[in-house]
């Protein structure tokens, strides 16, 4: 059973990739990588990869992980000038008997691989971080919401009365258009970042997945979150499931999401059910915020799959040779089920 799914909006064009690769005969693990490339280098994204937002002190630094069928992984955090932390992941599963390197000593590593440096910090993300700094608590960023578009960065004012008014992007001029219309009651979407995970299954039957993100926007300098830790954004265990967690990091890491979804389906329970428990885990986080977001995703090894998220608002992209031989799919997730939004070739 071919199946690969890829999370949020801006993991259509990657899942894509994903599935098409795996449709190729490329392994599941090929796959996965291939596709988190693709959005590293997508300058439209800006929460992964070159293009992302920096932290408060104006540097892009980047998180990854990678792991495959026989639980074989590899991570790396706060990475600096180097685009595809997806591959130099794979390397530190591939070359190493460690599985996350962090900072100059990934850097070291990925310098002594072969990989080159980039300049991560383009004009656009460094014009929203001038902004931002001028009035860290009246200007922030957020995704858009489904209703308003593709899911990027906007930035937003926020006045004194609470209300958000959209900047645009590149003329740095706030929008005269009114406080943002259409949000449905409970929505939510992360306020300041998002990465992408991915999951495959191949022709074999072999499952991987990857994560790989630039982080929480104008993070505290050092600060990692969930995508690069093994069991809390990314868990791969072939003989039962692979799971992604995506959204606020801190929650992911406190619960060990991933890692909790394929215990439970070890255990016998169904991928919805497990997710819904993980989403319930969550809601007793005593740090959760009515602004924060959990999106979770699976693929059991037998090839059902299943996604739920803490609010409305989480999207994810799916293929299945199952669905109209491989079509890729935009569905809309939410705490009770998986509903498709759209079609696209």
């Amino acid at each position: 059973m071919l199946i690969s799914l890829s999370t949020w909006k801006h993991g259509f064009h990657p899942n894509r990739i994903t599935y098409d690769a795996i449709a190729n005969s490329r392994s599941a693990l090929d796959a996965v990588e291939l596709g988190a490339r693709y959005c590293e280098a997508d300058l439209t994204c800006m929460s992964v990869g070159r293009g992302g937002l920096p932290d408060a002190a104006g540097e892009v630094t980047l998180d990854a992980s990678i792991m495959d069928h026989d639980g074989n992984c590899g991570g790396v955090a706060f990475v600096r000038q180097y685009e595809h932390v997806i591959s130099v992941a794979r390397r530190v599963m591939e070359k190493t008997p460690h599985v996350l390197l962090v900072g100059d000593g990934a850097e070291r590593f990925a310098a002594n691989e072969g990989f080159t440096k980039t300049e991560l910090l383009t004009e656009k993300a460094r014009a929203l971080w001038q902004e931002w700094s001028k009035q860290p608590d009246k200007l922030h960023v957020r995704l858009r919401r489904a209703e308003e578009g593709e899911h990027e960065y906007v930035f937003v004012k926020v006045d004194e009365e609470g209300k958000e008014r959209e900047m645009d992007r590149d003329s740095q001029e706030l929008k005269s258009a009114a406080p943002f219309p259409g949000r449905a009651r409970g929505a939510v979407d992360p306020a300041t970042h998002d990465t992408i995970g991915i999951l495959a299954m191949d022709a074999e039957g072999r499952l991987a997945g990857a994560c790989t993100t630039s982080g929480l926007a104008f993070k505290i300098p050092g600060r990692v979150g969930d995508s690069p830790i093994i069991g809390a954004g990314l868990y791969v265990d072939g003989e039962i499931a692979a799971a992604v967690a995506t959204g606020n990091g801190e929650l992911m890491m406190r619960a060990c999401s991933a890692f909790h979804i394929v215990e439970m389906i070890r255990h016998g329970m169904e991928p919805g059910e497990a997710c819904e428990r993980a989403i319930a885990r969550i809601l007793k986080d005593k740090h959760l915020k009515d602004d924060m977001q959990a999106g979770l995703m699976v693929i059991r090894s037998d090839g059902a799959w299943a996604a739920r998220s803490l609010r409305p608002g989480f999207q994810l992209a799916a293929a299945s040779e199952a669905v109209e031989g491989g079509k890729n799919m935009l569905y809309n997730i939410t705490a009770e089920s998986a509903s498709t939004v759209i079609q696209q070739l």
